[in-house]
């Protein structure tokens, strides 16, 4: 309690973590070894440290790096959650990040977690997650469908060198629905995000050219949606 009498809320970060593997939709989730919800799977987060984490965004890598291994390369702000009844420690207001990586092992690096795991989006329905994490991973998951209508966000899934037709897959896996690949061409060439590397790749009995991200680029958005 403060000297001014209020109660400060618990403030913590939560991610939510995406990837791709064999066009399905996946998220990072982490079993929980201590209370509460204890042996339930969650999100990878935790509480801020003010004498460790220079900003919010600092404290979501290092629970990330803790308790999955991973550091993405590119991560967003989704938005804020709190209320009374999220935490039965108390009060409490979590800062949730967002962000799209390649499909690769995991395992925790802290005794507050047993496992760490890549699950199916459409499996979640079949688990009990911790606090309020089954909310905030369907907000996740819309805000993902919007960006990958309006913006380059799904090549964050991609290895460093990838064809069109591996980012065409991602983003109909992201959509639920096909979308036509001279329109995907169209953003390639305008975001100028991309490279054509000397290297080529065999896809569907034909030598297909393989890109890659610019160094410290931008991601480019878009007016209108893919499918417009």
């Amino acid at each position: 309690m403060t000297e001014q009498g209020f109660i400060q809320p618990l403030f913590t970060v939560d991610n939510v973590m995406f990837a791709i593997n064999n066009a399905r939709l996946y998220v990072l989730l982490v079993k929980r070894a201590i209370a509460p919800y204890h042996n339930n799977w969650s999100l990878p987060g935790g509480f801020v440290d003010i004498a460790l984490d220079k900003d919010v965004e600092a404290c979501a890598m290092r629970k990330l790096k803790q308790k999955t291994g991973l550091t993405p390369a590119y991560l967003e702000q989704l938005e804020v959650f709190s209320g009374a009844d999220r935490d039965p420690r108390g009060y409490s207001v979590s800062l949730a990040f967002f962000a799209l990586l390649p499909y690769t092992p995991v395992s925790s690096q802290i005794n507050s977690v047993s496992h760490a795991s890549w699950w199916p989006l459409d499996q979640l329905t079949q688990l009990t997650l911790a606090f309020d994490h089954q909310f905030i991973i369907a907000q996740a998951h819309q805000r993902l469908q919007q960006k990958a209508l309006y913006s380059m966000l799904p090549v964050f899934c991609l290895p460093a060198t990838f064809t069109v037709g591996q980012l065409k897959m991602v983003i109909e896996t992201i959509l639920g629905k096909d979308i036509q690949r001279k329109s995907l061409m169209r953003r390639i060439e305008a975001s100028d995000m991309f490279t054509l590397t000397e290297q080529k790749q065999v896809s569907g009995g034909r030598q297909a050219q393989l890109y890659q991200l610019k160094p410290g680029v931008d991601i480019t958005h878009f007016s209108r949606n893919m499918g417009a």
